[in-house]
C-alpha cells in the first residue's frame, strides 16, 4: 500500500512538472524564475483540476492559505496515519490511513466554513442595524450595502464587498444577494436577503423591517449560544466513541501481539471487525443526529 502511495505521488508530481514546462514554454521562463519555491508549486497546482476545486472550496471557507500547502498537509496526514495504523494494528488498516488525508482536508474546510458562517451570523444584528440607519438616511439598498461593508469587520466586510462589487459591475442586486446566500447558507441570511430583495422590488417600510430583523437576530444569536453550550458535552461524546474503538483495538494488539492482524485474515475476525465498526459508526451518527438542531 505504501508503494502504491509513493508511486501515485511520484506520478502526480511528474504530471505537475510537465504542466509547468508547458506554462513556461507559453508564457516565458520569467513566470517562475525569482519566485519562492512554494509559490512556484502553488501556481502549477492551481492549473490542475484538483487545485482549482480546492481553491474554490477554500475561497468559500475563507481560508487565506495556498492550496498546495493545504493539499500537502493532507498528504502528510494520510502518510503518517497510514504508517501508524499499519504499525500499531495491521496492514489492512493502512487503507483507512490513506483516506484520512482526504477526510482531514474536508473536515478542515468544513470547520472553517462553519466558523465563517457562524461569525457572519453573529454580525448580522449589527449588519441589519447599519442597513436600517443607512436606508433611513435616504440611501439606496445598494449604497447601504457598500456603507455596511466599510463599517463592519470580516467576514461581513469581505462578503458585502463582493455584493457591492457585483452590483457595481452591473449585476442585479437580487443576483448578488442570491450569490451571498449560496456562499453563506443559513436561515438568517435567507431572511435578510429576502427582505432586501422584496423591498428593492416593491418598496415598503424597509427601515422598520430591518430593525425588527435586528432584534430577532439578536435573540436567535443568544438562543444558539445557549443550545451550543448545552450540547457541547454530547457532541464531544460522539467523537470519543470513534476514538474509543481504535483505542480498544490498539490495546488488544498490545496485550496480544498480532491478534488484530490475525483477525483481518480470518473470516470470523473480519465479520467481527466489520460489525463492531458499524456499531461504533452507527453510535457516532446517532449522537450527531440527536445533537443536531436547526434553529
Amino acid at each position: 500500500m505504501s508503494l502504491a502511495f509513493v508511486f501515485g505521488a511520484r506520478e502526480f508530481f511528474s504530471v505537475a512538472a510537465g504542466r509547468r514546462k508547458i506554462v513556461e514554454a507559453v508564457l516565458g521562463d520569467d513566470v517562475y524564475q525569482g519566485r519562492p519555491r512554494v509559490e512556484q508549486w502553488d501556481r502549477v497546482f492551481r492549473t490542475t483540476r484538483v487545485g482549482r476545486r480546492l481553491e474554490a472550496e477554500m475561497r468559500l471557507a475563507g481560508v487565506d492559505r495556498r492550496p498546495v500547502v493545504v493539499f500537502g498537509a493532507g498528504l502528510v496526514v494520510a502518510l503518517v496515519t497510514a504508517v501508524l495504523l499499519w504499525t500499531l494494528l495491521a496492514p489492512l488498516f493502512g487503507v483507512i490511513g490513506v483516506t484520512a488525508g482526504l477526510f482531514a482536508v474536508r473536515a478542515y474546510l468544513n470547520r472553517e466554513r462553519s466558523r465563517r458562517l457562524e461569525a457572519f451570523v453573529t454580525q448580522m444584528p449589527e449588519l441589519a442595524r447599519v442597513l436600517a440607519n443607512a436606508t433611513s438616511a435616504g440611501l439606496s439598498i445598494s449604497t447601504a450595502v457598500g456603507v455596511a461593508a466599510a463599517e463592519l469587520a470580516d467576514p461581513a466586510r469581505t462578503e458585502l464587498q463582493r455584493v457591492s462589487e457585483r452590483v457595481g459591475f452591473g449585476a442585479p442586486l437580487e443576483a448578488a444577494l442570491d450569490e451571498l446566500q449560496g456562499r453563506l447558507a443559513s436561515r438568517e441570511v435567507a431572511v435578510l436577503t429576502a427582505t432586501l430583495v422584496v423591498s428593492a422590488r416593491s418598496g415598503g417600510s424597509l427601515v422598520s423591517s430591518l430593525r425588527d430583523i435586528a432584534d430577532t437576530l439578536e435573540t436567535r444569536k443568544e438562543t444558539r449560544r445557549e443550545i451550543r453550550t448545552v450540547l457541547s458535552q454530547s457532541v464531544a461524546t460522539g467523537y470519543i466513541v470513534i476514538v474509543l474503538g481504535f483505542l480498544i483495538l490498539v490495546g488488544l494488539n498490545l496485550l496480544f501481539p498480532g491478534s488484530v492482524q490475525k483477525m483481518t485474515t480470518e473470516i470470523v475476525g473480519q465479520v467481527a471487525l466489520g460489525l463492531s465498526g458499524l456499531l461504533f459508526l452507527g453510535g457516532f451518527l446517532v449522537i450527531r443526529r440527536i445533537t443536531r438542531i436547526d434553529l
